[in-house]
């Protein structure tokens, strides 16, 4: 089979404009995808340098397919399977950061140079007063932006017109934002020039963004069905879901220097994106975190199953259209097209979202995810909403063991073992707590202050609530006592 390379492709030669520090699967299959529609649609003009901004890991296979690779989406669109392929041609060059740090500042003093893309994990914005200017490079990623920003500065002399615009998808409340607090604190830090922070803070624009996309990586094991569906052999290919949402909230209007919207793709400007995460976190995250712990202990395995067994269809969709978006404040209808977008995703069949594995951490989730709907819903509408409430109780019923063993707790189903997932204290809390009665287990764990940073049971009729439904749950199974109470 042939290999993929820049012989099979039409190729333009453009000016760098994007430095990206970070080489991983997310970042190929939706920014630079993103950049390269905008490039075929004669909108932008521009390549990119992807900077391997750690020390491990290699850039091998993008020199062997000179820089291209296959971004394969896979799910329903228009009520049909589809998988659409596309080879990404906007990949200039590749940089080790480490290995070829000269060629990687050399990157600071090109003209062209107008956008900084990072996707370090959600570590790898933070501020160490340990990190020293003079290494090649400074170890954490503000480090080494700092540095290369100062590179600019001196090269340019200052030249306002040569600052950059930083697009970081970090998933961190306000990325830009927490990116330009660390860079400023680096210069102080450094004892770098006051005319420097200015340039910074006057030329230069840090943009926080809020990304959506599932991409599912690369098809290890399936990679031979992979390469016999695209015809090529691809060591770069990069699966995902056709759904995508990129909110961008800048300071300055980036709307036709960054024509995304132009080539008609899903991106949103705003001057706050508080809103748009709210829904993603209260809808997406917030219907996972209450469905799949019930689920699962229903005889389910993954978010695929969950959506084909009536009972907690109808559970999850009672959850997100009756107790959560009547709490959101975004148009009813973006909510309402958002959540069926979600459920479409929900039923995507070339992912298989394991229930287990998004169980992790599931009552600091159940926290951030479906606490502030539960307690809007209780001051909107003076009652309790009937299936976050069951929520509780399914966490709690998920949650009952009375052995740790190698960082997990052990839960029982149909006789079977399953590892419970979360920090220590969490698992000892309810080692000690979930052989209790009904009555007993629910106020200790609604009052845990710890937990929720309040006391739950003296929130509306959540204690009774709780405990009525984690005693059908005991005495029923978890699927005849959702039959029961919905």
């Amino acid at each position: 089979m042939k290999k993929l390379s820049g012989e099979m492709v039409k190729r333009v030669d453009r000016p760098v404009k994007v430095l990206q520090f970070g080489e991983g699967n997310f970042l190929r299959a939706f920014v630079d995808y993103m950049f390269d529609i905008c490039n075929e649609k004669g909108l932008f003009d521009g390549s990119i340098v992807l900077a391997k901004p750690i020390e491990f890991g290699s850039l091998e296979n993008f020199g062997k397919q000179d820089n291209l690779y296959t971004v394969s989406l896979r799910g329903i669109q228009d009520g049909e399977a589809k998988i659409q392929n596309r080879i990404v041609t906007g990949i200039a060059d590749t940089v080790d950061v480490y290995a070829d740090y000269e060629k990687y500042t050399d990157y600071a003093k090109l003209d062209s140079l107008r956008y900084i893309v990072s996707n370090t994990t959600e570590a790898g914005i933070v501020f160490d007063d340990t990190d020293s200017f003079d290494a090649k490079p400074p170890k954490t990623f503000p480090g080494k932006l700092t540095k290369f920003l100062f590179t600019r500065y001196e090269a340019f002399k200052a030249d306002p017109s040569k600052g950059l615009v930083m697009l970081p998808v970090e998933l961190i409340d306000d990325n830009g934002i927490e990116l330009a607090r660390c860079v400023d604190r680096f210069i102080t830090l450094w004892k770098l020039p006051e005319d420097f922070r200015n340039w910074v803070n006057t030329a230069c624009n840090f943009c926080s963004t809020l990304v959506d996309r599932i991409v599912t990586g690369y098809p290890r094991g399936e990679e031979e069905k992979v390469w016999n569906e695209l015809g090529y052999e691809d060591r770069l290919v990069v699966t995902g879901e056709p759904f995508a949402l990129w909110v961008i909230e800048s300071k300055k209007d980036l709307t036709d220097e960054l024509p995304f919207v132009k080539a008609g793709l899903p991106v949103i400007y705003t001057d706050n994106q508080k809103p748009y995460k709210q829904r993603k976190v209260r809808i997406l995250n917030g219907a996972h975190t209450s469905f799949v712990l019930a689920s699962y202990l229903a005889g389910n395995d993954i978010v695929l199953e969950s959506m084909e067994d009536k009972t907690i269809y109808d559970f999850m969709h009672a959850t997100v259209f009756d107790e959560v978006i009547p709490t959101l404040t975004l148009p009813r209808q973006d909510l309402l097209d958002f959540a069926e977008a979600v459920i479409t995703r929900f039923r995507n069949p070339y992912v298989k979202h394991a229930l287990l594995s998004i169980s992790l951490n599931s009552v600091s989730k159940w926290k951030a995810r479906c606490m502030p709907s539960f307690l809007e819903y209780i001051r909107l509408n003076g009652e309790n909403p009937a299936h976050l409430t069951f929520s509780i109780a399914a966490l709690m019923a998920f949650y009952t063991g009375d052995k740790i063993s190698d960082g997990a707790l052990i839960g029982h189903r149909d006789g079977s073992e399953y590892r419970i997932m979360d920090d220590a204290f969490v698992l000892e809390f309810f080692k000690d707590n979930s052989g209790k009665s009904s009555a007993e287990f629910a106020k200790a764990v609604l009052s845990n202050t710890a937990f929720w940073g309040q006391d739950l049971a003296k929130e509306g009729n959540t204690l009774k609530m709780v405990t009525d439904y984690l005693e059908d749950i005991r005495t029923l199974g978890m699927r005849k006592a959702i039959e029961k109470n919905f």
